[in-house]
């Protein structure tokens, strides 16, 4: 049932989206898409407890702009998601802003957008929302943790995208402030099954500076973010803040049959209370990767990518981390070493067909991420594979 009504609304939208464009071709514009896959990830529950083969591999998504004028149009999505444990199933609205064009000369183009705005500031933030838009089915978990996908994947709040050039080349400027709502699954996904309790975001503040050419592309950021628990009724948690500050770098290179991308980051955490009054946690975690795509033909990539996570450059293997809860949590939740290769074929027109395999070692991107699952998650090292097919229109 519920599944059907998802159905129909997303039925419903296109209805009135298709009356609309009839009505206004030249200011309306739609886009969707429709992906299903089968996908396993055996020995841990990050897509299900029993670790089995699934059909939760499923994205649906409708996304629209209205031109106002010259300088106003107001752009949105709203997507259907199913992904097992990897983040809440049903109905969202992943972006819904107001894009005013403030600044548009010779030298300078600035955009201001206002409202559910989207993450600009890293390679792949502003598209992993679109199935056939990203390089495999399930990007590198050490940066697009997919237990925050709906908190990293923009904010509600106000953004500012500016571009100008000069003689070292084309420069852009990606700048945001507001917050995310949390919901309750989420707070389980990040907190523990047990806590009972809400998650605000307080803000997040965003920025990075971003030069290319032709070929190289580089980047470097900062976010800086506040978190508040809330405790509920017979809660394991008390009320708690968190402050979550990162450092990224990334950077491409793109030639004629192939494409070299990293990511890296180092961000530091800091939980107050929560556990018990006074209790304090300030560690710094670090990660990235190194990704090389081969383009084969027009229509098939093949892809390999090494991701590494830490979640404390302090603690890299783990033991203190396992000590310090007395051998319940293992080592191997202190770390997140992935290794996937992939393909992509576009075998028609808006047609295209994702395969991949990951072998992983660690589950320090599990989600519990506070207090870890480590009844289902037993095993150090463990596999996932997905083939998903993905339509567009």
């Amino acid at each position: 049932m519920k599944l059907k009504v998802i159905l129909l609304t997303l039925i419903c939208f296109l209805n009135v989206a298709l009356s609309f464009n009839a009505n206004a071709s030249d200011q309306f514009n739609w886009r969707g898409f429709v992906a299903q896959g089968v996908i396993q990830a055996q020995n841990s529950n990050y897509i299900d407890d029993d670790g089995d083969a699934t059909l939760k591999l499923t994205e649906v998504g409708i996304n629209a702009s209205y031109t106002l004028d010259t300088n106003f149009r107001v752009a949105g999505q709203i997507v259907y998601l199913n992904g097992g444990n990897r983040y809440p199933e049903g109905l969202r609205v992943d972006y819904l802003f107001l894009d005013w064009r403030a600044i548009n000369s010779l030298d300078w183009q600035v955009n201001m957008h206002l409202g559910r705005v989207k993450n600009y500031h890293w390679i792949y933030s502003s598209t992993r929302d679109v199935p056939h838009t990203r390089p495999t089915i399930i990007l590198p978990q050490s940066i697009y943790f997919d237990a925050f996908r709906d908190v990293a994947l923009g904010v509600d709040g106000v953004a500012i995208v500016a571009n100008t050039a000069n003689a070292l080349g084309e420069w852009e400027f990606n700048w945001s402030y507001g917050n995310s709502p949390i919901s309750e699954e989420q707070t389980k996904n990040l907190i523990a099954v047990t806590a009972s309790g809400d998650i605000e975001q307080k803000f997040v503040h965003q920025g990075n500076l971003v030069w290319h050419n032709q070929a190289l592309r580089f980047s470097a950021g900062l976010l800086d973010s506040k978190f508040k628990y809330v405790s509920g009724d017979q809660d394991a948690f008390i009320d708690g803040d968190a402050q979550i500050q990162r450092l990224m770098l990334h950077g491409t290179y793109d030639a004629k049959h192939w494409q070299l991308a990293f990511e890296l980051f180092r961000e530091r955490s800091i939980y107050e209370d929560l556990i018990f009054p006074g209790f304090i946690n300030d560690s710094t975690s670090e990660g990235g990767y190194i990704q090389g795509r081969y383009f084969i033909n027009k229509d098939i990539t093949a892809t390999a990518r090494l991701d590494i996570f830490d979640l404390d450059r302090k603690d890299r293997s783990g033991e203190k981390r396992a000590a310090l809860s007395g051998g319940t949590v293992p080592a191997y939740f202190g770390f997140q070493d992935q290794f996937t290769l992939g393909a992509s074929w576009t075998f028609s027109e808006n047609w295209q067909l994702q395969a991949e395999f990951h072998r992983v070692k660690g589950t320090g991107r599990l989600a519990p991420v506070f207090l870890p699952n480590t009844i289902q998650n037993d095993h150090k090292y463990w596999n996932i594979w997905g083939i998903q097919l993905a339509h567009w229109f």
